[in-house]
């Protein structure tokens, strides 16, 4: 790994300004999955520097809150500035930590920059209301606030966007946060840190902290001062989140696991369908929350379709990240592996066709190649687990009805997807599937402007978007009496 600028690779945490190992001294090793490769070492840190951390924050607070929106605007702007400068060093950082593809990591800067850019500005328009009153001499006033010191906990599989989402929002309506990583990819967190100590961002406003994750987890949900957790992660961990920050009545954005269908009716333009699967199945190897993980397919066009993405997937290159042409890296880690490996060999043995891959690749480590799998039935794991690999399990379908059905056949309801050509349909379907994001004739549906959360076990709260500042916000009714 080559940066122009070595100084991003951080190997302390962040907290109070101050760049800071653990107490005890332990640390723990960050790899590279595509060569096994060590790449840094940073703070095995626990419960008591995160309560330091959560005290920066409280301590600075009042000061940040009070900064006026433009203010905490130009701070924000030069962030967003510093990311975009850095883009290349911090791209082939996540790439050395994650394993993605540079191309996807550069993208992935890209959209990390855009939220900073999008909450400076929002965090300008966080309007307040005046009520008409009830009684004639009472006037009522409605505000907003900063709800205040707010922990956020982040995944491995987009280690700068996921922050970035979380932080922009928090810091632009005036909230100090205390950031805990993903263990695999602490790295761009850190360098992040390092761009907002350079862009101004003051002492204790921004804190990271790395290591032990139950013990940095249940300090942040127990600890009173924190008043709101967002976390990106497993819906088996969001419950257990939900149950910690109970006793201290947090609120909670909660961005969980999903289980997205892509159904593509016979009145599809096929060709497009195929690259929208591509792009939403097989981008970051599979690993993403929103990515498709049961492909629905009308029965008149299904072996067409699969013949079409079988010649797509074919095109597909597997390899290390930083290599020129590669399109799908590593899985993050063996237990990913092994997870994926589970379920393709449950659906074989239950009746499914091996299209192409169905293995490890034959480079070895993490690889696994690009998977279809056709002939699938829901008796089969694959159907209600998350697969986070690039495998594409294609069922049939007869009837718009049953499609529906079957998509929302699940515990989850993150991201859904269809393609039809018929304008009726588009209406009638998106309006019926229980999803929060529906994707319509498009594999790509992740943008600052809009909303990003789910239905049922896929999570609370929305990010991005001009809702996305509100999950930071309190309201407060004051009703001032005595007027005539």
């Amino acid at each position: 790994m080559k940066l122009s600028d070595s100084t991003l690779l951080r190997q302390l945490c962040y907290i109070n300004g101050q760049w800071a190992a653990a107490d005890s001294g332990r640390s723990f090793a960050v790899t590279n999955p595509a060569s096994g490769e060590q790449l840094a070492t940073v703070p095995e840190m626990g419960a008591d520097e995160t309560r330091r951390a959560i005290e920066a924050a409280r301590v600075a607070q009042p000061a940040w809150r009070a900064h006026t929106a433009g203010e905490r605007a130009k701070v924000l702007r030069r962030w967003f500035e510093l990311l975009l400068a850095n883009q290349e060093d911090l791209a082939q950082l996540m790439t050395a930590e994650q394993g993605k593809p540079l191309a996807e990591a550069r993208g992935e800067i890209a959209y990390a920059a855009s939220f900073i850019e999008w909450f400076a500005e929002e965090g300008k328009r966080i309007y307040g209301d005046i009520v008409p009153p009830h009684h004639a001499d009472k006037r009522v006033l409605v505000t907003k606030e900063p709800i205040g010191v707010c922990a956020a906990i982040t995944p491995w599989n987009f280690p700068a966007a996921m922050i970035t989402r979380k932080v922009g929002p928090a810091l632009a309506a005036g909230c100090c946060v205390v950031l805990k990583p993903a263990e695999a990819t602490p790295l761009s967190a850190l360098a992040l840190a390092e761009l907002a100590e350079r862009a101004g961002v003051p002492a204790g406003v921004f804190n990271v902290v790395t290591g032990d994750a139950p013990a940095i987890g249940g300090e942040l949900c127990a600890n009173p001062t924190v008043r709101k957790l967002s976390f990106t992660g497993s819906t088996e961990v969001g419950r257990i989140l939900m149950q910690q920050c109970a006793p201290t009545i947090k609120k909670l954005s909660l961005e969980l696991g999903g289980n997205a269908p892509f159904i593509v009716f016979d009145d599809a333009d096929l060709d497009a369908a195929v690259q929208g699967a591509i792009l939403s199945k097989y981008r970051n190897a599979g690993q993403t929350c929103v990515c498709a993980n049961r492909l629905l397919v009308q029965e008149g066009v299904y072996d067409t379709f699969v013949e079409k993405l079988g010649v797509a997937v074919a095109g597909l290159r597997v390899g290390n990240g930083v290599d020129d042409g590669v399109t799908q890296g590593p899985l993050i880690d063996a237990a990913a592996i092994a997870k994926v490996e589970e379920l393709v060999e449950d659906a074989r043995s239950k009746g499914a066709r091996v299209v192409c891959g169905g293995k490890p690749h034959s480079l070895g480590r993490t690889y696994y190649e690009p998977t279809i799998l056709a002939n699938v039935t829901p008796a089969m794991r694959i159907a209600r687990e998350e697969v986070f690999g690039p495998v594409a399990p294609v069922f049939a379908f007869k009837t718009e009805a049953d499609a529906v059905a079957m998509a929302n056949d699940t515990e989850y309801g993150l991201a859904s997807y269809f393609y039809t050509e018929n304008l009726a349909r588009s209406m009638r379907v998106s309006s019926a599937l229980e999803y929060g994001i529906v994707g319509v004739n498009t594999g790509l549906i992740s943008t600052e402007v809009a909303p990003f959360g789910g239905m049922k076990s896929s999570g609370l709260g929305r990010e991005g978007s001009k809702y996305g500042i509100e999950d930071y916000l309190e309201i407060k009714h004051v009703c001032i009496g005595g007027i005539n």
